[in-house]
């Protein structure tokens, strides 16, 4: 394994890195939110409501991250909708992982005493303040070990945009390793990819020391 040839072949690698940490950053930015406020409508009364979002989660949770991503690039333009790569690819991410987070918070949210919910309603709060102050914090505590699964699964999820042409880092390595046939481009692919999922892990501990005070 040469230094030089690893110097030779990093900037491309690294150049497909920033497109990978960028889809990562801007598919939890997108998909987060949105995935709150889908188990907030899974678990509310109004069943037409209910209706649309549980095939919602059913379709996005039961066909392939990569058949949507297809699906969205090649198949929408039929009826219209045009999407450049990068932003196709961002629009099947978030549609796909707030889906997974939806099922994820859904749960946390039931898990929640309903006794809180009356002692808000007898400090006067509203019921967003109720969300925001008392029932959101305790619910992050108890999903952030499934979520932080998720995020893991999504930085290795990422490769997935080859298939729209996007230049991710695998396929930084993958054109490396056709071209000058060897393993290595592959290996270092490897080794940048268990350091993004060590920094997401170590983040994630950051965060559930952050409320642990919630009991």
């Amino acid at each position: 394994m040469s230094i030089n040839y690893i110097s030779e072949i990093l900037p491309s690698l690294l150049n497909g890195t920033k497109l990978t940490l960028s889809l990562f950053f801007w598919t939890l930015i997108g998909s987060l939110p949105l995935g709150i406020l889908v188990s907030i409508g899974l678990t509310s009364k109004f069943k037409p409501l209910q209706w649309i979002l549980n095939f919602y989660v059913w379709l996005m949770r039961g066909t392939p991250l990569l058949l949507q991503l297809i699906f969205v690039f090649y198949g929408l333009p039929i009826i219209g909708v045009v999407f450049q790569r990068y932003e196709a690819a961002l629009f099947a991410f978030i549609l796909n992982y707030a889906a997974y987070f939806a099922e994820i918070f859904r749960g946390g949210f039931q898990s929640i005493n309903y006794g809180q919910y009356e002692g808000a309603r007898v400090l006067r709060l509203s019921y967003f303040q109720t969300l925001r102050k008392i029932i959101i914090p305790q619910v992050v505590k108890i999903v952030i070990p499934s979520i932080g699964n998720e995020v893991i699964n999504l930085v290795k999820d990422s490769s997935l945009v080859y298939v729209i042409g996007l230049g991710d880092l695998l396929r930084a390595g993958n054109v490396a390793t056709s071209r000058d046939v060897t393993l290595v481009p592959l290996l270092m692919v490897g080794v940048i990819y268990l350091i993004l999922v060590g920094i997401c892990t170590y983040l994630l501990k950051k965060v559930e020391q952050r409320y642990a005070y919630y009991k």
